[in-house]
């Protein structure tokens, strides 16, 4: 930039001005408007202090590169020096001083300058690391892979301006070999159409060489590659859509051990980032290449982008990982007991689908309730591994299919067999007596009905045992009818008196719901607190760390009825509200079991809907349930 000393014609200090040396360039100007080309100057002004002050200040306040030398009299009393002002010296200055003073008043506008740069450098600095650092957050925090991908080409785009860009990810095809998938593109300013494909890593596309060397690569125009460039430019894309790619930045993708993960290809490094480049005319206009402090973010934001990637395919890798671990944790638990085989399955799915529904209410009491994907995650592996406590129930209990476990009545026919074969010696000896009395055929005949109703007797009791021993889903018994079977005896083979059925099997028998009694119940019930002894041990991230709390109340009731910890309504989880309607309502309508038969549907939500009239579910959940069909997710061949 030129630089000069100007001084007004009519000054005062006209006549020191007029003694420099031409290297100073002097200049004489009038009052009036400086001329034009002053704005483009490095200018230092020789003025008087009383006589060009006010004028020099209207000029010097239109540029902050110029700098003013005063000359004052020694009858001035005082002179303020504002920020412009370089020096004050006395009218009779030696022409040395001077020379030297206006010398010093150029430096300091270089220096000046130069802080400003480095001060606006400085800044830019700040602006762009913390730009990269926000960028970096974001490529943190996304989990789903596509995104990360869509969120890291934009990013490369926008912090270097780039009209369009294309990611490509390095795969493995063997053990031996290596590919480059072309996973997505962007372009600002025409459609692009999209299929994924592969290419080979090798030197002869831009971006295969890229992959294979680890090298970044610039092109200021892509039509005009080095002669000694191994690769070439296909041009067809341009060809196919009128589109032109000039300037290139293809940077590898590389992670802290410095393996190449994936490449990023800029295209058309623009002036303004806003622009559309929809004509050669524009693209010649518009489009520069990407200058070198530009390349240097976008490789540290490549870096970050190859860390961020590695992550999300580590942490897909970790999902999968304990995906799988859930899945065979719950079909072991089920095969304990086969008779409830995807029990667990399907009331997540029912879960799920309930909580999906409840998520998209934007009316009642519900309206507010978001669930986030992490969120709906939760709430499926606590679905999944509600029943998990299972593990700690004895066997014979958890598969238990009829109020007698089966050695019991096993012993009951036996015995039932040993007083037929009793009631039948007894007959037989009796004919036998009468026959050898000479007993009139009326009299046999009369023995002959007595031991038949004897064994009808004798099988109606039995059958009626063998009736009462099946579980019933609601209370039922005939147990008056028990009682008096219980008082009949029989004399066994050691001539002791015993009953048809002993107390302990009465008390089973007796059992008005289902299979199980009291005590069995507490073993059954008990599997909740052993699900959540057990998941509570598991060290789960923060977004899923509410699974123990959501398991652990599946079997509880809004009246506080349910179990094991008589929570009431305010206690329960929404979730956990959730689970139970699709826990019960699979328990009813699942697939015949030894110990029940399947429920119809309607019957099931008939069931369910008197609990809700009992107050023991939620009756706007379990009204969803039934409007949106939910029940139907686990129909077959849904």
């Amino acid at each position: 930039m030129p630089r000069q000393v100007c001084y007004f014609t009519d000054s005062p200090a006209a006549s020191l001005a007029a003694g420099l040396p031409d290297s100073f360039a002097p200049r004489a100007l009038d009052r009036g408007e400086p001329p034009p080309e002053l704005a483009e100057t490095t200018v230092v002004w020789l003025a008087d202090w009383k006589r060009d002050a006010k004028d020099v200040e209207r000029f010097v306040a239109r540029n902050h590169r110029w700098r003013v030398v005063y000359v004052v009299s020694a009858r001035t009393k005082q002179a303020q020096a504002d920020g412009y002002v370089f020096a004050l010296l006395p009218s009779k200055v030696p022409p040395a001083i001077l020379e030297r003073t206006l010398a010093s008043a150029f430096q300091n506008i270089e220096l000046a300058e130069r802080l400003a740069r480095a001060e606006t450098e400085v800044q830019r600095s700040r602006q762009e690391i913390a730009e990269l650092n926000r960028i970096g957050v974001a490529l943190s925090a996304e989990r789903d892979t596509q995104k990360l991908l869509e969120l890291i080409l934009r990013a490369s785009r926008q912090i270097t301006r780039a009209d369009a860009g294309s990611l490509y990810l390095v795969e493995e095809v063997s053990e031996t070999e290596k590919r480059l998938r072309f996973k997505l593109t962007q372009n600002d300013s025409i459609e692009v159409g999209f299929t994924e494909f592969t290419m080979a890593i090798d030197r002869r596309s831009i971006a295969g060489y890229v992959a294979d060397t680890g090298e970044v690569l610039h092109l200021e125009d892509a039509y005009e590659l080095p002669p000694e460039a191994p690769f070439g430019f296909n041009r067809r894309f341009d060809e196919e859509t009128g589109y032109r790619t000039k300037s290139m930045l293809t940077i590898p993708m590389k992670n802290q051990q410095g393996d190449t993960l994936g490449v990023l290809q800029l295209i058309n490094c623009k002036r303004d980032f806003r622009a559309r480049l929809t004509s050669p005319e524009v693209v010649e206009r518009e489009v520069v290449p990407f200058e070198a402090r530009v390349q240097e973010l976008a490789l540290s934001l490549a870096s970050q982008a190859a860390v961020a990637y590695e992550n999300n395919v580590l942490y897909e890798n970790i999902q999968t990982l304990f995906e799988g671990f859930v899945k065979a944790a719950v079909t072991a638990i089920e095969q304990r007991d086969p008779t409830t085989s995807g029990h667990s399955f399907r009331v997540s799915r029912l879960t799920c689908g309930l909580a999906e529904t409840v998520d998209r209410l934007d009316t009642g009491p519900f309206a507010e309730v978001r669930f986030t994907p992490e969120q709906l995650k939760e709430i499926r592996y606590a679905a999944l591994l509600h029943d998990f406590g299972k593990v700690g129930v004895r066997e014979q209990v958890l598969v238990k299919a009829k109020k007698l476990y089966p050695h019991q009545m096993e012993i009951i026919q036996q015995r039932f067999d040993y007083v037929r074969k009793s009631v039948e010696a007894d007959y037989l000896q009796r004919k036998l007596e009468a026959l050898h009395r000479g007993q009139p055929p009326e009299s046999l005949k009369q023995l002959d009905q007595e031991f038949e109703l004897r064994l009808a007797e004798l099988d109606d009791y039995l059958q009626f045992v063998l009736q009462v021993n099946e579980p019933t889903v609601l209370p039922a018994g005939n147990f008056e009818r028990l009682l008096d079977i219980a008082k009949r005896t029989y004399v066994d083979a050691r001539g002791v008196e015993r009953t048809y059925v002993t107390p302990e099997e009465i008390r089973f028998l007796s059992i008005p719901k289902g299979s199980l009694d009291p005590e069995e119940r507490l073993q059954i019930e008990s599997h909740v607190i052993h699900t959540f002894n057990f998941l509570a041990q598991i060290p789960w991230t923060r977004e899923i760390k509410n699974i123990p709390l959501i398991a652990r109340a599946h079997h509880e009731k809004l009246d506080g009825s349910g179990y094991p910890y008589k929570l009431r309504e305010p206690q329960i989880p929404l979730q956990t509200k959730m689970m139970t309607i699709s826990d019960i309502f699979d328990a009813l309508s699942a697939s015949d079991r030894p110990y029940k038969k399947a429920v119809p549907i309607e019957k099931a939500l008939d069931i369910l809907a008197s609990d809700v009239k009992h107050g023991a579910l939620d009756p706007i959940l379990f009204q969803l349930f039934v409007d949106a069909k939910i029940f139907q997710l686990t129909a077959k061949g849904k």
